[in-house]
């Protein structure tokens, strides 16, 4: 009977920490992308994704802190490319990638940026670091600032419902908290389960 408990207890574990895999995005450690250009030039990051994420929005967000940034352009989940000011993004299904292009590049552009995707729980996202150097003096016009294309970003996996980061960190906050509760209630569920039946189910006590 205990083993029968233990075992129990051992497949909800896996099945929590399986559903927590599913609702919180997981992300390998990499260098932070930086991307350059001139001063009233233009710049291009593109920003790749999986298989299954095509009619997703994406989005570009200024800002160092995740939580925080602000979106600068967003797709409408479509292949139609969305301009807003300057900054233009695109969205390419069959190449599961979208580019973001930065004109008419000024010194205060230079900043943190962010490419992602919006989805259920936490947007999925990875960071850009752009600089912007001042531009060409005019008495040596010797090539226009062309662009320059940033390294792929690879973002993995998003069902299609609009969160802000900040939601998803409230998330993964009530996740961790329900989760310890649980495993410690289900833990005293079964050491009360199995006490009584030892009593008496076991050996009659010797008094002698």
């Amino acid at each position: 009977m205990l083993r029968g408990c233990f075992r129990l207890l051992r497949s909800s574990v896996q099945n929590l920490l399986l559903w927590e895999w599913v609702l919180w995005p997981h992300f390998l450690p990499s260098e932070q992308s930086t991307v350059s250009g001139v001063e009233q030039g233009s710049l291009t990051v593109r920003c790749r994704y999986d298989n299954g994420w095509e009619r997703c929005l994406k989005w570009w967000c200024r800002g160092a802190a995740w939580s925080s940034c602000r979106f600068v352009v967003k797709t409408t989940g479509s292949e139609k490319e969305v301009k807003k000011g300057r900054v233009s993004i695109k969205d390419n299904w069959k190449d599961r990638s979208f580019t973001v292009t930065m004109e008419k590049l000024r010194l205060d552009d230079s900043d943190t940026y962010w490419c992602g995707i919006e989805r259920v729980g936490t947007d999925l996202g990875d960071q850009v670091q752009v600089t912007i150097f001042p531009g060409k003096s005019l008495a040596s016009p010797r090539r226009s600032p062309g662009s320059r294309a940033g390294p792929g970003r690879q973002l993995t996996s998003c069902p299609r419902v609009p969160h802000r980061p900040l939601l998803g960190s409230i998330h993964f906050l009530l996740l961790v908290f329900l989760k310890v509760p649980l495993l410690l209630g289900m833990l005293g569920a079964v050491l009360w389960v199995n006490r009584p039946l030892r009593s008496s189910g076991g050996k009659p006590q010797e008094n002698q």
